[in-house]
């Protein structure tokens, strides 16, 4: 294997100063998948039961209010036990900052005086295991936004962090992730070694004299493709940037053709990763372009972040 060249660098992340970043990255990881797995057990068990009509006011899941109302009022019964003026009252400082707050709350409580949800009293063990969840809910949303204010602070004066930072669909747990699981970006020399750590390279399976369809070879890092995947879904859906520009182009052909869309969105994500490449390799701010022929070629990539001197 050394004689043919067939080796694999070692990325040490304590050398690289990394660790801490990774560590922050996978932890965050795993307090996500533990709010959304509570979360999920709390919309398809404890809400039907106690308390369904509440679910079309839950909003961004990201929030913290709605576990916090559902905390101090998870029945519909702990809302009927006070008159709609001292309910709006109690609740006002519950649901947050909200626009028409009294009109919300005011919608909150004629939903639970027609609910049709189990009439347990606020005391009954079932409705002290619901109030159990609930907490735990909240702990995880509070240890999730303190991960990401240790990131934001430790991070805050990287440069590559804020020139991640203006690329469309990263934010600040998109760039942790690239940081953390890519490294040093300039390591690779080329952005065709750095689609192949991320497992965008294509590849062709043979053997014998069967030959195979040529398709994405997924040998590379799982967690970071599925974050710049993530990064291309949240770019198309803005308004003005060049991801969003080769989507359309794209689908143009056929836009209801769900096997176009797929290959449409394979090909944002390995774009997603040759821009984050070049702006960090290139040590340049991204700058919002649409992609299209110029005189003598298309556009670089290098070129198309640099910025303008002077």
């Amino acid at each position: 294997m050394l004689r043919i060249g067939a080796t694999q660098r070692y990325h040490d992340p304590l050398r690289a100063g990394i660790n801490d970043v990774q560590e922050l990255s996978k932890t965050h990881e795993a307090i996500a998948k533990a709010k959304t797995e509570i979360q999920h057990r709390i919309l398809t068990h404890y809400l039907p039961l106690y308390f369904p009509e509440i679910e079309r006011f839950r909003g961004n899941s990201r929030s913290d209010w709605f576990f916090a109302f559902l905390d101090a009022f998870p029945t519909p019964a702990s809302i009927m036990a006070l008159s709609k003026e001292a309910f709006i009252e109690a609740a006002w400082d519950v649901v947050g900052r909200k626009v028409s707050k009294e009109r919300l709350l005011a919608d909150i409580y004629e939903t639970a005086r027609t609910s049709i949800g189990l009439p347990l009293p606020i005391d009954a063990p079932a409705i002290r295991m619901f109030q159990m969840v609930i907490a735990e809910a909240r702990s995880l949303i509070r240890q999730r936004n303190e991960i990401e204010d240790m990131a934001d602070a430790m991070l805050r004066d990287s440069a590559d962090y804020k020139a991640l930072r203006k690329v469309p669909g990263i934010g600040p747990v998109i760039a942790l992730t690239i940081l953390a699981e890519g490294g040093d970006l300039r390591r690779f020399r080329h952005h065709r070694q750095f689609l192949k750590f991320c497992g965008l390279d294509l590849s062709t399976q043979q053997s014998g004299q069967h030959r195979g369809q040529t398709r994405l070879s997924k040998f590379g890092n799982a967690r970071l493709r599925r974050t710049l995947w993530i990064a291309g879904q949240v770019a198309i859906r803005q308004r003005e940037n060049g991801f969003r520009h080769k989507f359309e182009r794209y689908i143009a052909k056929d836009r209801d053709n769900p096997d176009l869309r797929r290959k449409a969105l394979t090909a944002i994500t390995a774009k997603m990763a040759r821009v984050v490449h070049a702006i960090i390799k290139s040590g340049s701010d991204y700058r919002p372009f649409v992609e299209g022929r110029v005189p003598g070629g298309r556009i670089s990539f290098c070129g198309a972040v640099r910025a303008p001197k002077g």
